[in-house]
């Protein structure tokens, strides 16, 4: 087993997933959204989950749909290995479409698949099924250099933190807002926007795969007081983010203590 075994399986596990969701899309509709979530979250957890235990039995998997008893397994705190996966990261936006005479349905939704070992993120894969796209650490995108001037941030669609509103008005810079967690990342090293700012409450399967490609890729990636990401904890809350371009860190760690303070 290599690493670059792990990088390839997080990327393949991640676009199997989310190709699966893309036919229960298809299949289902758009009628019965409640309905279409929940049978998207239950069919990629147990793709991911079957899939694990048959290609790395001797792993540990920390995944947003499995039980609170599974979740609060103290054998997974022990473990060396363990993956943290999101089998649909965006659920409000895989069950949505942008018009009602849409009926492609809203991208902005992603499979996470990440792997810790000994401590740090060391493999992972974020697929963006809708967007036709899947980004990995096996080859990670090169986020583009920063031009000087305003850039952007994206935020929640749906609740972005007052804070953030006032951190964009302080450093000179428009929000753009966006669905999932990974989709947000996603969307800092491609170029469609330059930073993401979060806080209010995500647990470890909302950033673990994200975060490990944007580490690869050379972004920044904190908690918004600047100390380092920690995943595979017994608390899986991991409440607050701040990925962004490495040119724009310093100023936006700076904005969030004066905005604190």
């Amino acid at each position: 087993m290599t690493i670059r075994d792990d990088h390839a399986l997080a990327a393949d596990l991640a676009n199997e997933a989310g190709e699966r969701l893309l036919r229960i899309r298809e299949r289902m509709g758009y009628g019965d959204a409640a309905a279409l979530r929940a049978e998207g979250d239950r069919a990629s957890h147990v793709y991911l989950m079957e899939s694990l235990a048959r290609l790395r039995p001797s792993d540990s998997v920390l995944s947003e749909e499995a039980t609170r008893e599974e979740r609060l397994d103290p054998r997974r705190l022990s473990a060396e290995r363990v993956w943290i996966v999101d089998p649909l990261d965006g659920t409000r936006e895989f069950s949505e479409r942008l018009t009602e005479d849409d009926e492609v349905g809203r991208a902005d939704w992603a499979v996470h698949v990440a792997l810790w070992e000994r401590g740090r993120l060391a493999a992972g894969a974020v697929a963006l099924p809708a967007q036709g796209r899947t980004l990995t650490t096996a080859e990670p995108p090169k986020p583009p250099a920063f031009e000087k001037g305003r850039f952007r941030i994206a935020v929640s669609r749906t609740r972005p933190p007052e804070f953030v509103r006032k951190l964009a008005y302080l450093v000179g810079a428009d929000l753009v807002p966006i669905g999932s967690a990974g989709a947000k990342i996603s969307a800092v090293l491609t170029g469609e926007v330059e930073a993401y700012v979060h806080a209010g409450g995500q647990y470890e399967w909302d950033s673990a795969a994200p975060v490990a490609v944007a580490q690869a890729a050379g972004a920044h990636a904190s908690r918004i007081d600047g100390s380092e990401l920690t995943y595979n904890q017994a608390d899986p809350s991991l409440p607050d983010i701040l990925v962004s371009l490495p040119e724009l860190a310093t100023s936006l760690l700076a904005g969030i203590r004066d905005l604190h303070r």
